[in-house]
Parts: C-alpha cells; structure tokens; sequence
C-alpha cells in the first residue's frame, strides 16, 4: 500500500502532466479541480498548471475577456 506521503507525489506529479489534448475544456476543468484539491497545492500553482496544461487558443481567449486583473484562485 501507498503511504500518505506517497499518494500525495503521486497525486501532485499527475496533477503537472495532466494536459488538456483532446479533452473538452469543461471536463478538463472538472478533473483538474479534483486534482488541484487532493494535491492541496496553492491557488498561484494551480494557475500556473492549468495556463500550461490548457490549449494556449482557449487561455487566449479566456484572458481576452476578462478584466486586466491578476488571478488569484483556480476559481477565477
């Protein structure tokens, strides 16, 4: 069995490769909270992973409609 600390890397290292590729985005982001919370990483690393591992055409367009603001939750 996995100790605790064990499922916790695994979970942060799948959690940095989790790409979006052919997923729709709404499921993507569904999968990636879920992930973002047993990781427990924070809020600046989550935006940070999901601007990597989300299509670079939908971040564009995401960032095009909102107001020139910085991020600061996965929420947002």
């Amino acid at each position: 069995m996995f100790s605790n600390k064990s499922k916790a890397a695994n979970t942060k290292w799948k959690i940095k490769i989790f790409k979006q590729s052919k997923k729709h985005i709404a499921d993507f982001i569904i999968k990636f909270e879920a992930l973002a919370m047993k990781a427990e990483i924070g809020n600046i690393h989550a935006i940070f992973l999901l601007k990597k591992n989300v299509e670079i055409n939908i971040i564009k367009t995401i960032l095009g409609y909102l107001p020139i603001t910085i991020l600061e939750t996965l929420r947002e």
